[in-house]
């Protein structure tokens, strides 16, 4: 079985003014955005990589296509890897949403959680988890692969791999630009890092 290399998306305008994009199209990059795709690049100049594997939306593809140069691989495009289906809640304010009762359930019951009109957490999580393991029975032992995806499906994937409550998966962190590194074998599998490559950020007080 492969190690993984999560990788999110670098900065767009939604992520930096706190709006839920989801899978709205035509979400671009910002300037800092840009950057990050290409430091997450530099750091995987000459690396072994087997395959790039991205989320169809823009801003992946965006992040993912300065790496696919660095490795001289072609960039392929997974649905499975998309954005969670924030239904409703797609273009809103999350200081908006975050007054709405449902909010409480988002943030502390996740595993109840289902956006109107959207996915639920469940569904989510079955969705990137089984589209790991279908590319995992694909390589051999060891291979590494790059999958460009989003904040919520890394942190879902990474939950389920490790063993950690659906319920408990908002306690994990993947900033905008990070890498994680999973390995997912046969016995059981591994989070070797995680959000790797941000700035130490504090709290505004």
């Amino acid at each position: 079985m492969p190690f993984f290399l999560l990788i999110r998306h670098g900065e767009n305008e939604y992520v930096k003014k706190g709006r839920l994009a989801g899978r709205l199209p035509d979400i671009h990059l910002n300037e800092k955005g840009r950057q990050e795709a290409r430091a997450v690049a530099e750091k995987f100049s000459g690396a072994p990589v087997k395959a790039i594997y991205s989320s169809p939306l823009e801003r992946a593809m965006e992040t993912a296509q300065p790496i696919a140069e660095a490795l001289g691989l072609e960039i392929i495009q997974r649905p499975g890897l998309i954005e969670t289906n924030y239904g409703d809640w797609t273009n809103q304010k999350i200081k908006g949403l975050s007054r709405l009762k449902l909010w409480k359930i988002v943030q502390n019951r996740p595993a109840l959680m289902q956006f109107p009109g959207g996915e639920s957490f469940f569904d989510a999580q079955v969705r990137i988890t089984s589209e790991l393991m279908d590319l995992a029975r694909q390589y051999e032992d060891k291979d590494s692969l790059i999958c460009v995806s989003h904040a919520d499906p890394i942190k879902l994937a990474v939950a389920y791999f490790i063993g950690l409550p659906l319920d408990m998966f908002q306690r994990l962190s993947v900033s905008p630009g990070s890498i994680t590194s999973l390995y997912i074998g046969e016995t059981g599998s591994q989070l070797l890092s995680m959000n790797n490559g941000q700035t130490l950020q504090f709290p505004k007080t």
